[in-house]
């Protein structure tokens, strides 16, 4: 046990620090910028074209060389650094790895020391490591949700300027100055695609990619049939806002209808976790036997599994898609 308590002891300690040294010596922005150009102006005194620009393009995962080839090896690795990008934050997904584990492997390693059993440790230290991506996940919602409400906004001032008579880019140009975040970063990215060479169409399906969103998918869908057979843009446009407003209100209401299914959802899944914690606190012997006997932690997980699945099903039938 005591071998057991020190190995753990050293990963935890070498995760920390590996971490540590990612987080804080890790190249910034202008380090990244600077190196690139100087590997430009090493190509072009060479006269050659280098396999190393080529690489330099492509986006990293992990500023760690080992763990960037580790997770450019695996598909999911390439969606949860979508999802980063989708949440608005900058940081890549090696470092929400790295993070995962270390939360997880301390969890285990405290929850074993404490509980003296590896499956219910086991359990705590995979619930702790998702910890850093249902934060991201939870951000990127949030970011949705703000575009989304912002977006009919968006589309009223594109339409203002395209009916005063600007280039339909310019609008986009204006939408990226005046509106707020996170609009406002969308649009300018699609500007600045376009800006710089890519075609229209394909900035604007990118730009439903990056926001994927069944307003964004309209918005780009209108844009792109009245590319192929004209009409009148800026009516388009306003149409398409009152839509959007339409659907909203459509939407607020039933969440005003669906409130007491989704209260009695929320009473249903506290409900066993509130009475296991008030049986430990009234009579704690009661509750030790869930731990120490052996049958405890199978029909623990059991439970948990049941619990999860119901949660799920009573979520989907309170969440009602507009």
């Amino acid at each position: 046990m005591a071998l057991f308590i020190a190995v753990g002891t050293f990963l935890i300690t070498l995760l920390l620090f590996l971490a540590l040294w990612l987080f804080l010596g890790s190249p910034t922005q202008q380090d990244v910028v600077r190196n690139r150009f100087e590997a430009v102006r090493k190509a072009e005194r060479q006269g050659e074209i280098s396999v190393q620009m080529e690489l330099l393009r492509d986006e990293m995962l992990s500023s760690v060389p080992m763990l960037n080839r580790l997770m450019m090896n695996m598909s999911w690795s390439a969606k949860v650094q979508r999802l980063i990008s989708q949440a608005g934050l900058e940081t890549k997904a090696g470092k929400v790895f790295l993070l995962s584990a270390v939360i997880g492997l301390a969890t285990y390693m405290v929850a074993d020391r404490f509980l003296h059993n590896a499956i219910p440790a086991l359990a705590l230290g995979i619930l702790a490591a998702m910890i850093p991506l249902s934060i991201v996940v939870a951000k990127r919602r949030r970011r949705m949700r703000q575009f989304e409400e912002r977006f009919p906004e968006a589309l009223d001032l594109l339409g203002r300027a395209v009916r005063a008579g600007h280039a339909f880019t310019t609008g986009l140009e204006i939408v990226a100055k005046e509106s707020p975040d996170p609009v406002a970063s969308e649009f300018r990215a699609c500007f600045e695609e376009q800006n710089f060479g890519l075609p229209m169409r394909d900035a604007l399906i990118n730009m439903a990619d990056r926001i994927p969103l069944v307003d964004v998918r309209f918005f780009v869908t209108a844009l792109l049939v009245q590319k192929e057979t004209g009409g009148n843009l800026a009516e388009i446009l306003d149409e398409l806002a009152r839509v959007i407003r339409d659907r909203f209100r459509i939407y607020r209401d039933v969440n005003v209808r669906t409130a007491q299914g989704r209260l009695t959802a929320i009473i249903l899944i506290a409900l066993p976790v509130f009475m296991l914690l008030a049986l430990q606190g009234v009579n704690p012997s009661y509750v030790r036997v869930l731990f120490t006997d052996p049958w405890g932690p199978p029909l623990l997980g059991f439970a948990a599994t049941l619990q999860l699945i119901g949660s799920i099903l009573i979520w989907r039938i309170v969440h009602i898609e507009v």
